[in-house]
């Protein structure tokens, strides 16, 4: 009789899976020099102190997922990138508000605990941290068996940023700056909706596609690290981060009222995958719309600052000119054809 009583394991959720996942998560945490002066895994809830260096600090929040990045990840087995570009897709929003990242969160749901899966991508997630400079502090792992079907997950992160007030990126923007576009790595976290339609009716065998394979998985790039620079030496006046909408959507949500945008599309210099994209069938105009097209970020900058800010970013995501701010009531022109 036993054997028949209702149980939470036999609706499928394994609490000594999630709490062995927890102590793994700790341990990883403890090596990392950013890990903090407490013990927040675990915990009902994060405790951080705010760095006396701050003397107006301004919280800058956001959150985000990775898509159907996750279906690639599945596709491939392959699961200890996709943390990095969940922290990617949170952080950098953060910097374009001038702010440097500091606490990070995240939020894994699953049908079934599978532990050395839900490993690789907190190695992930602890990875981008590191690179992003800020620290996991907590977060949400749920099984939830029937949301899901088998193997299936999600994932989102959360992300709080400090800056101070004076350098905030707020209507700094003004007309004759430069636009320049700081390169993609490749297609980041956006579109692949449509990239995995487009291999389901080409037929194409991902596993098998070594090209594919390889720039499907490629994690976010983070720029963090140039962009907190920049800001820093109040080099720039405004920058974009480049995700679903492209070029055009994300310009146009930092630019003041009564300025717009001129943007030269054959200066784009743009990266093999998109040019496979384009290939496959891909209209220009749904490129733009949905893809980064090899532009990462946007930096807006006064034409005397150009030489200083290209200086701070290594040689494969130099900052080159693609238009420029003018008076024109919050419009953004393109002109020009990428080179594909």
């Amino acid at each position: 009789m036993a054997s028949n009583k209702l149980t939470y394991s036999k609706s499928g959720v394994n609490i000594p899976k999630a709490d062995s996942f927890i102590k793994f998560i700790s341990s990883l945490t403890r090596k990392s020099s950013k890990s903090g002066d407490f013990k927040n895994i675990g915990g009902f809830g994060a405790i951080s102190p705010i760095s006396k260096k701050y003397k107006e600090p301004h919280i800058v929040t956001s959150t985000d997922g990775v898509g159907t990045k996750i279906e690639i990840a599945n596709d491939l087995d392959k699961f200890d990138t996709i943390g990095i570009d969940l922290v990617a897709m949170c952080v950098n929003d953060l910097v374009v508000q001038g702010a440097r990242p500091y606490l990070f969160l995240d939020y894994i749901s699953v049908s079934k605990i599978n532990l050395s899966k839900l490993k690789n991508i907190v190695r992930g997630i602890i990875k981008g941290c590191n690179i992003a400079d800020c620290k996991l502090v907590g977060g949400e792992t749920a099984e939830m068996p029937g949301t899901y079907t088998k193997g299936k997950f999600d994932i989102a992160g959360f992300a709080v940023g400090l800056v101070e007030k004076k350098k905030i990126l707020n209507n700094k923007i003004k007309d004759k700056d430069l636009i320049l576009a700081v390169p993609s790595n490749g297609l980041h976290s956006n579109g692949f909706s449509l990239v995995r339609f487009l291999i389901k009716k080409k037929k194409i065998n991902l596993k098998t596609n070594k090209f594919l394979k390889k720039e499907l998985i490629r994690p976010t790039k983070i720029y963090v690290k140039e962009l907190s620079i920049i800001n820093e030496k109040e080099l720039i006046n405004g920058c974009a981060n480049i995700t679903g909408g492209g070029l055009a959507d994300n310009i146009k949500r930092v630019i003041p009222e009564k300025l717009g945008a001129e943007i030269n599309l054959s200066s784009i210099k743009t990266l093999d995958i998109f040019k496979w994209l384009h290939q496959m069938g891909i209209s220009e105009n749904e490129m733009l719309k949905t893809f980064n097209c090899g532009v990462g970020f946007c930096l807006i900058v006064n034409p005397k600052n150009f030489n200083s800010v290209i200086k701070y970013f290594g040689k494969n995501f130099k900052p080159y000119i693609i238009g420029k701010i003018v008076k024109n009531s919050n419009k953004v022109k393109l002109s020009g054809k990428i080179s594909w």
